[in-house]
């Protein structure tokens, strides 16, 4: 196996993961199209975000018996299948079973591209700075989402025309990777649903799942507060306070590109460090802030160093146990659950104290974990203990 062009197809691969991402402009398109109430529009998001719950550690499970390489091109066919079916009928339910498959797909990716990444790269201590640079792909391929629904409606006439150009990417990727030879290392192979849940029980693999938790609930929690906190600070009606999440978006692609440099010269652990530091000191910053320039400024900063956390912690668990790789991987996933959970609760916690100062103290609490995760982390012996 070249590892320079095997290396190329697998992060070509996370492109794919990016369509994950999209949820939040299928919903406005829909939610419009179809005249629906916000409950009803919140079922899209959720029929992508629930199989990262119910699917990760079983996809772990299956990558046992099909190899890693198979379970990437098996969540490419999946994803495909989802991205063509707007084009045969467009209703909500056309929508809801599209994005279901999209979920379904993004969620063996996720779960099989990071093992399989390691493959590829090798060794210990670079993995990160790899995970690092497929994050900066996936960013793209996320922030590319608005301006392709925005482009084919304008060149085609609907916005729904952006599913056959994933699919075309995704065809590009499966016969891109299907054709590149990968030696795959053994796994040790065997595990049940029961066991690979059991490795939660490995304090160092409880404490990489709940940063992952709480990562994504970091992620998702400051996209859902950055326009509401404009609004209610500086006034801005909803159509500009949405100028936060392309600040927010940029810099956290900056960040990943970053970071890919940086792991490659920095310990994983001193990064992480740093890193969740420089993002509680921001956070706490946002509390206080009321001109646009600060908080989008406080905002740039979380997105910008937050960035590569989640690589830096994926790559900590799997480089810990790589004997079972396949099932840390999906557990980490399993963790990606937390978007959902925090967002629920700053919602709860925002109605309750009568503003987004409640919701703050949500994300609050995810990077103080973070933060102690960092510090607790550097000695895995006492994470085991």
């Amino acid at each position: 196996m070249n590892k320079k062009t095997a290396i190329l197809p697998v992060l070509f691969a996370f492109l794919v993961m990016g369509f994950g991402d999209v949820s939040g402009v299928v919903t406005s398109h829909v939610k419009e199209d179809f005249a629906l109430s916000e409950t009803i529009a919140g079922l899209i998001p959720m029929a992508i975000f629930v199989w990262f719950l119910i699917l990760s550690a079983p996809t772990a499970l299956m990558m046992n018996k099909m190899g890693r390489k198979n379970a990437v091109l098996l969540s490419c066919a999946v994803t495909f299948l989802g991205m063509i079916i707007p084009l045969f009928s467009y209703n909500l339910w056309s929508c809801l079973a599209a994005c279901a498959l999209l979920g379904i797909g993004n969620t063996i990716i996720q779960v099989a591209l990071n093992p399989l990444l390691s493959d590829v790269v090798g060794g210990k201590g670079s993995l990160s700075s790899y995970i690092s640079a497929g994050q900066v792909i996936k960013a793209l391929s996320a922030c590319s989402a608005p301006y392709l629904a925005l482009g084919c409606a304008s060149l085609l006439g609907s916005w729904k025309y952006m599913f056959p150009a994933f699919a075309v990417f995704t065809v590009i990727s499966a016969a891109w990777l299907l054709l590149t030879k990968i030696e795959e290392l053994p796994a040790e192979g065997g595990a049940s649903l029961g066991e690979t849940l059991s490795l939660l029980g490995n304090g160092f693999i409880l404490c990489c799942f709940f940063g992952i938790f709480t990562v994504v609930g970091l992620d998702v929690g400051t996209n859902v507060v950055i326009p509401k906190l404009l609004t209610e600070r500086c006034g801005m009606d909803t159509d500009h306070a949405q100028l936060g999440i392309t600040v927010y978006f940029i810099c956290k692609t900056a960040g990943a590109f970053a970071g890919a440099f940086i792991l490659g010269k920095m310990s994983d652990r001193s990064f992480f460090r740093v890193a969740v530091v420089i993002v509680a000191a921001a956070l706490a910053a946002l509390f206080f802030a009321q001109g646009k320039v600060m908080i989008l400024t406080f905002v740039g900063m979380i997105g910008f160093f937050s960035a590569s956390v989640f690589s830096v912690i994926v790559g900590l668990g799997i480089e810990h146990m790589s004997g079972k790789a396949n099932e840390v991987s999906g557990l980490m996933v399993m963790g990606i659950v937390g978007g959902g959970v925090v967002s629920l609760l700053m919602g709860l916690t925002a109605d309750k104290m009568g503003s987004q100062a409640g919701s703050l103290a949500v994300i609050g609490v995810c990077v103080v974990y973070l933060v102690i995760c960092a510090f607790f982390l550097l000695n895995p012996k006492k994470a085991n203990a």
